[in-house]
């Protein structure tokens, strides 16, 4: 049964790309993100030396999505350790309990159970050296935990990041939905199914991209990629749902050409997505 959240979240000077504080009603966890320019801001507070988990997010040279999964019994002396060994991240978000009550086995709990969520989300390059250890609990406290986990995960996708989101669960009501599902069919075997969802639109696994691109083909560097990643096959074949930015994005690499996916995605009817929209 779903329900409605309360959130509430502080803009240090009124700045959104500073720092931002946020909480759940009823919760005793505390989410920030704090951009790595402003962690001075971060550090003179008292949580700063708090037990708990933190995200390391940024971006690759080939701008790939990139996050370290990590904990610490102090937070700002281990993310300043990161300050000097580390510059492939841009934003820290940092969870800790408003109380203080988080100990070393909970965070290497949840520690490695984010680190898990994240290979099963497969929406960032993990750059951890090695898979963090789970720690042995006790029963009430991993029944604690899984609501921190799960209350974590809503307030670090409010602020931005999808990273611990499986496809599956972002796709789940297009799936079950009939008038969310859309398709092309083209020429050189394209052969495609996906639908809208909140950050983009997804093709899901199965799809088959064409076999040869157009001399004007725009996307040649994000088909490689597709390739090279095993997200598509030797045979054009997606392996796995994939999460595109928008649907002309998705449509031009099932198609192999320049495609406007408002028109080229159609319901079973033939409706197309732009139809579907205005109504």
């Amino acid at each position: 049964m779903s329900f409605n959240k309360t959130i509430q979240m502080i803009i240090f000077d009124n700045n959104p790309n500073g720092m931002i504080m946020c909480e759940l009603s009823n919760w005793n966890g505390r989410v920030f993100k704090v951009a790595r320019s402003e962690l001075d801001l971060f550090y003179s507070r008292n949580e700063s030396v708090f037990t708990g988990v933190y995200f390391l997010l940024g971006r690759d040279d080939e701008n790939n999505d990139t996050i370290y999964i990590g904990e610490a019994e102090n937070m700002q002396k281990r993310l300043k350790q990161h300050l000097n060994d580390s510059n492939y991240w841009n934003d820290a978000i940092i969870v800790i309990s408003k109380d203080n009550n988080l100990n070393k086995a909970h965070v290497k709990y949840l520690e490695n159970l984010f680190y898990m969520l994240a290979v099963k989300s497969g929406r960032s390059l993990i750059v951890n050296a090695n898979i963090p250890t789970k720690s042995s609990i006790s029963e009430y406290d991993e029944a604690m935990l899984e609501e921190f986990i799960s209350n974590s995960k809503l307030l670090v996708n409010t602020l931005g990041y999808k990273v611990f989101d499986t496809i599956e669960e972002t796709t789940a009501k297009g799936k079950d939905q009939n008038i969310n599902k859309l398709y092309i069919k083209a020429a050189r075997g394209a052969n495609g199914s996906g639908a809208i969802v909140a950050d983009g639109f997804v093709v899901y696994k199965g799809s088959k991209a064409a076999n040869s691109v157009t001399k004007s083909f725009p996307n040649n560097k994000l088909r490689n990629k597709l390739l090279e990643s095993g997200i598509l096959d030797e045979s054009y074949a997606f392996t796995k749902d994939y999460i595109f930015s928008s649907p002309s994005t998705a449509a031009s690499i099932v198609m192999g050409r320049s495609a406007n996916g408002l028109t080229e995605w159609v319901t079973e009817e033939g409706i197309t997505l732009k139809h579907l929209q205005e109504e």
